[in-house]
């Protein structure tokens, strides 16, 4: 009986260790199974997903894009050059023409972009060489701008490199209407040394004047910088100048007609040079009043009453040493079919002032030779006491009529 006993008791914890054991190895499988399949992934993969995506992410390379694309012909030039990258950042970029200029640009906060800072030029072949950060090496785009299909030009006064007067502005003429008056402005520029204010102001759309508040200090440097080279002037019609060009003023010579008197008073850097007596236009062809300043110089030329709208009262095919005062045909000039008598004691002409002279224009005695020789172009003549109305300041080179501010009113900007 007592064996019995012990062997059923025996029996029972077998029992019960066995369900422990059993409970206790389910309770591990799990768990190893678990780790088994985390750890058999991680071997066939090789590394984790993350280090994968980086890996792919630095295998690429930077593709560069730049407008006009590669191998346009008539790429526009109204537009800047843009270059951009992706998948990278730009190292540098360089926009050289095949006339030698360069464009200047800059680069955006990210480096992926790249813009010129001002348009290409028409008609002009272009090579971009674009560069990205730790890329081998560069990229390198070529296009050609094509040409505008109307031109405009500015036809400037005094010449290049010459010496005018103190009363010289400088005049542009432009060849087609200009309709963006501002955008002309802007481009055009006249400085002085020594340095003054100078401003420019527009008679209508095709010409602009330059000139500072006073007549210009003689021996003044000026240079017009004309930037007009594919500026859009007009619908469809662009500038082709790109250029700077000087001029010189020389000695200061200013001379006072006055037809009351019958006189005219010259002045040389402000000291009387001479005087001479003269005519002006009679009561029924008046001669114009106001500041004038030389404009052109014949030592002899022809003129015709019908240019200036006089019919045919008067032919003269050599008059002698004629400077012209406005374009509508006033001029101070020698006379030598007019009595001695009248100069300085009558107004016998059709508008322009007379001076005694000779025929043929050789005769350095009189008068009319001598106020000749004397002057160069951008002389002042001032006329008073004429009878008539100040002259238009359009009218020839006299702008010097307006006030200084009416004249700066004169801007487009």
């Amino acid at each position: 009986m007592g064996v019995s006993h012990i062997s059923n008791r025996s029996v029972q914890r077998r029992e019960r260790w066995s369900r422990r054991g059993m409970l206790a190895l389910l309770g591990v499988a799990p768990a190893a199974v678990l780790t088994g399949c985390s750890g058999s992934a991680g071997a066939s993969e090789g590394t984790s997903p993350g280090a994968t995506a980086s890996a792919k992410a630095a295998a690429k390379k930077p593709v560069v894009s730049v407008t006009p694309a590669d191998g346009t012909r008539k790429a526009a030039f109204t537009g800047p050059v843009e270059v951009t990258v992706t998948d990278g950042t730009l190292a540098s970029v360089k926009v050289t023409g095949d006339d030698g200029s360069t464009l200047p640009g800059s680069l955006n906060e990210t480096r992926t972009r790249w813009t010129s800072a001002k348009n290409p030029y028409s008609g002009t072949k272009y090579i971009v060489t674009a560069q990205p950060e730790g890329a081998a090496g560069a990229t390198v785009t070529t296009f050609t701008t094509g040409s505008p299909g109307a031109t405009f030009v500015g036809c400037f006064t005094p010449e290049a490199n010459s010496t005018s007067g103190v009363g010289m502005p400088v005049s542009i003429n432009f060849t087609h209407a200009v309709k963006d008056r501002a955008a002309v402005q802007k481009a055009i520029t006249v400085t002085a040394d020594p340095a003054v204010e100078v401003v420019g102001h527009w008679f209508g759309d095709t010409r602009r004047d330059f000139r500072p508040e006073t007549y210009w200090k003689p021996g003044t440097k000026i240079t017009l910088s004309l930037r007009l080279k594919d500026v859009e002037g007009a619908d469809g019609v662009y500038g082709t100048q790109s250029k700077d060009v000087t001029f010189h003023i020389g000695r200061e010579q200013i001379s006072t007609v006055d037809l009351a008197a019958r006189t005219m008073t010259v002045k040389r850097d402000g000291t009387a040079y001479a005087t001479y007596p003269v005519t002006g236009g009679d009561s029924s062809h008046t001669t114009w009043s106001g500041i004038m300043v030389i404009s052109e110089r014949f030592k002899q030329t022809r003129m015709e009453s019908s240019t200036v709208g006089l019919g045919d009262e008067y032919d003269i095919p050599d008059v002698p040493h004629a400077q012209r005062l406005t374009t509508s045909g006033t001029f101070v000039h020698g006379n030598y079919w007019a009595s001695t008598s009248v100069f300085g004691h009558s107004n016998t002409s059709h508008g322009c002032v007379g001076l005694h002279d000779a025929k043929g224009a050789s005769d350095s005695s009189v008068a009319g030779y001598k106020f000749y020789e004397s002057s160069m172009v951008g002389d002042v003549v001032i006329v008073r006491n004429s009878g008539e109305r100040t002259v238009d300041p359009a009218n020839g080179l006299n702008g010097w009529n307006l006030s200084w501010a009416d004249w700066k009113a004169g801007s487009a900007l």
